[in-house]
């Protein structure tokens, strides 16, 4: 029997409850193994190998592969986990959280200051505020990555 999830009506918001905690499991022990330096030198000298030493799912992979973080949230990945990768990188939490709205740091940082997402038109899915999928992306880093 399915549980009733309401919070999946929250635009732009994926809540790690236990199923995306079951489905993520191995992306993110994956995540927690770059806290040591030999594995984060191992994973920089060969990504693909180091992934499949992981039971990860290939979509899974693929999302790590392209530092898609709103791919890896979807695959179960967790948002805290998920920061390893972007340690890794040599990334700050702030470059990452605005890489997954599209914008650049700069935008992202600008928005936080003024207080954030107005949840004006972000309460469900379906209305027409920033955070809703037609809106996306928001910020010039977004538009420039299709052009």
């Amino acid at each position: 029997m399915a549980l009733d999830k309401p919070y999946q009506d929250v635009p732009g918001t994926i809540i790690f409850d236990a199923e995306q905690s079951r489905k993520g499991y191995w992306i993110n022990q994956f995540c927690m193994s770059l806290m040591k330096a030999e594995n984060r030198e191992r994973f920089k000298a060969n990504e693909r190998a180091y992934l499949d030493e992981w039971a990860m799912t290939e979509e899974q992979k693929q999302a790590v592969l392209a530092r898609d973080l709103n791919w890896c949230m979807r695959t179960g990945g967790n948002i805290y986990f998920l920061a390893k990768i972007g340690a890794t990188d040599g990334k700050s939490f702030q470059q990452m959280a605005g890489s997954m709205t599209g914008m650049t740091e700069d935008e992202y940082r600008a928005m936080m200051m003024k207080g954030g997402r107005s949840v004006e038109g972000n309460r469900y899915i379906g209305e027409n505020g920033d955070a809703q999928a037609q809106n996306q992306p928001q910020g010039a880093a977004g538009k420039n990555k299709g052009a």
